[in-house]
């Protein structure tokens, strides 16, 4: 279990999963990306957690995949075993997602910083798909969340030459949301949680599905997909508790029914 240690910690309906293999700055093996996947499945059903904060150490959130685990594997090992199947877990927690970011996101790192929702940086963070540098390409996403992220020629150059954003660049190519010192990082991106964990849940969930279609489908399509998920929230308790109660301008209380 040291192999895919993750600490995991919760407070006023926040959860803080924190990735824990220092000796190797969190690098990303097969065991803890199914660990992590587990844990956010397992959170995703949990009435008493809203929002989730993922982060590592001070040194890396995670600094790439485990290279000494790819090194012995050829493309047989990938068919026949669902190496990215995980990555897709992940990516379907309904549930929002936020980032917490220093030192080094590279390579998976970088594509595990994208799977969450929203990305908080210390001034410390450095992105990047080194990929490239030892003869491969990225392969849990990052070339097609980075190009959305940032557009086609910034992630081409990213991804070609394998070099580094720092977190200011990132900021300012929109791949992270904001940018703050290294010993608030927590702080900001556990904040954020909380602001999310007062809204209602359903609507929540709902609107993170939407944002995420949007990247999928047509504007028509896109725009289909958010009615019907408008229409759906006012067979919700909390739709009429939020209407009430700003009609009466007084705090909703969202119970995520």
């Amino acid at each position: 279990m040291s192999e895919a240690r993750i600490m995991v910690e919760t407070k006023d309906q926040v959860a803080l999963l924190r990735l824990h293999r220092p000796h190797v700055l969190n690098a990303l093996n097969q065991a803890l990306v199914k660990r992590l996947a587990d844990l956010l499945e397992e959170l995703d059903r949990k009435d008493g957690v809203r929002a989730i904060v993922l982060t590592g150490g001070d040194k890396a959130f995670a600094a790439g995949a485990d290279i000494q685990e790819l090194a012995g594997m050829d493309a047989v090992d990938f068919v026949n075993r669902p190496y990215f199947a995980d990555w897709e877990r992940i990516r379907r927690v309904a549930k929002p997602i936020i980032a917490a970011v220093k030192g080094y996101a590279l390579g998976g790192g970088n594509e595990l910083a994208m799977c969450c929702d929203m990305i908080i940086a210390g001034e410390s963070a450095k992105f990047g798909q080194p990929e490239i540098n030892i003869g491969v390409m990225p392969g849990a996403g990052g070339t097609q969340r980075l190009t959305k992220a940032i557009g086609k020629a910034k992630a081409m150059e990213l991804i070609l030459t394998g070099r580094m954003l720092t977190a200011d660049e990132a900021l300012a190519w929109g791949l992270v949301n904001r940018v703050v010192p290294d010993g608030q990082v927590e702080e900001e991106a556990l904040a954020l949680a909380g602001e999310i964990a007062q809204k209602p849940p359903i609507a929540v969930r709902l609107a993170k599905q939407a944002v995420n279609r949007a990247q999928e489908l047509t504007v028509e399509q896109g725009l289909q997909f958010e009615q019907h998920a408008f229409y759906l929230l006012f067979s919700s308790e909390d739709q009429q508790e939020g209407m009430q109660a700003f009609m009466e301008k007084r705090k909703p209380q969202f119970k995520g029914k």
